[in-house]
């Protein structure tokens, strides 16, 4: 089991942000967070990395408390996360996902630089690893910080909107290697506000606003009425499959 989390509330200095959660993921499987603005998606990704306070029930990643197993997770924040205009190459951005093995102190070794070429390869960037950082597209540099993550070798990857501001080619890029690492057995942990994109790559979908609302495929959980509860709106299931939601 990678994650389980049973009856929990997670929040921060006591006060909660998100209630009764109760869900469950293995190796291979791909696990959607939705919900609105303000739900708790990015408390719950921090959560499993240990980042925010359990206040209430059970919290677990790879049988252990969060924060003990944190060096089998990757972690692939929204593009802001690191400042365009500090003077590094996307390359240096890759190796910061090899400093747990490398150690600060330690030089870089032939492994580890093979492991940032490899990373940059997966992503469609091999050719820009010498180009600076804040020079790259928004897509690019998200790609960048999912070569990142990938570099760490994880058996747990996170990802906070990993598709918000990103263009088409570096979505695509980003959803092969997605798939590439669920194959693999890499688990996965994704929050969107792309409810079509959660249904068509999520083996599993976690609605949440403030509380969880349902869990489980997103055939069962992605439907007009779960999703008029959760988001406080109206939901239309549409013929094709896609769902629209109108906000009061």
């Amino acid at each position: 089991m990678v994650l389980r989390f049973a009856d929990t509330s997670v929040g921060y200095h006591g006060v909660a942000v998100l209630t009764h959660v109760d869900l469950s993921l293995e190796a291979g499987q791909c696990l959607a967070l939705a919900g609105p603005n303000g739900a708790g998606k990015s408390t719950l990704i921090k959560a499993v990395l240990g980042l925010t306070e359990v206040l209430a029930g059970t919290a677990e990643v790879f049988g252990r408390t969060p924060a003990r197993s944190r060096e089998q997770c990757g972690y692939v924040p929204q593009v802001g996360d690191l400042d365009p205009d500090f003077p590094v190459t996307a390359a240096q951005v890759v190796l910061m996902g090899r400093y747990r093995r490398i150690g600060w102190w330690r030089p870089t070794r032939a492994t580890d630089r093979r492991a940032v070429t490899e990373a940059l390869d997966r992503v469609g960037l091999a050719d820009e690893a010498g180009r600076r950082f804040g020079l790259l597209s928004g897509g690019q540099r998200q790609r960048v910080l999912l070569a990142r993550a990938l570099a760490a070798e994880p058996e747990l990857l996170l990802l906070d909107e990993p598709f918000n501001g990103v263009d088409v080619v570096s979505q695509e890029a980003i959803l092969s290697v997605l798939r590439e690492l669920t194959r693999s057995g890499t688990a996965l942990l994704l929050s969107t506000h792309d409810l079509a994109l959660a249904r068509d790559v999520a083996d599993l979908v976690c609605l949440i606003n403030g509380r969880q609302w349902a869990f489980g495929p997103p055939g069962e959980v992605l439907t007009a009425d779960q999703l008029r509860s959760a988001y406080g709106g109206h939901a239309i299931d549409l013929a094709d499959g896609r769902t629209v939601l109108v906000e009061p």
